[in-house]
């Protein structure tokens, strides 16, 4: 008797769509940590020389639209931050949704085998376009947690972080 080993086609972890809808979630919620902090303190507040929440939301703003954008017209131009310079909460907020909007047209324009391929991002970071992806999430739930850090040291209650709505 002649026996014959099958493996199991591989099945895929997460769908792009899958990505994009967590990716979505944590944007919902780190709009809501922007949304709780008082203006002046958005502005100004830091704790041990970190600096202020809204500069961090302007990073996040500054990487991923472009980012995304870079990726799906294979443009490789360097970071830049420069370009956005808020001065009020309802600044940030505004543009954070319009930035959510391109966020959505590129990503959606990124094809499942794209995912794999190596992007070198702002022509510095050399990674396969699915761990650049990661790196923007990660990113944002690092400085989102500096946010609530913040929020605490004002005695304010951040949102809940499984709240992702």
């Amino acid at each position: 008797m002649t026996t014959t080993a099958t493996t199991p086609a591989t099945k895929q972890f997460m769908s792009s769509a899958q990505l994009l809808e967590h990716w979505q979630g944590h944007r919902n919620l780190t709009r809501r940590v922007i949304d709780a902090f008082p203006e002046k303190e958005l502005f100004e507040f830091s704790v041990a020389g970190m600096r202020p929440f809204a500069k961090l939301a302007v990073e996040l703003i500054s990487i991923a639209g472009p980012a995304l954008k870079g990726i799906t017209e294979k443009n490789m131009d360097a970071y830049n931050e420069e370009g956005f310079n808020p001065t009020t909460k309802e600044d940030i907020l505004k543009k954070w949704d319009e930035e959510t909007e391109v966020i959505n047209h590129y990503f959606n324009q990124i094809s499942e085998e794209r995912m794999q391929e190596n992007f070198n991002l702002f022509g510095q970071y050399e990674f396969p376009v699915y761990q650049n992806i990661l790196y923007f999430i990660d990113n944002e739930i690092h400085h989102r947690g500096q946010g609530y850090v913040y929020l605490r040291s004002l005695g304010i209650e951040p949102p809940f972080f499984w709240e992702r709505f």
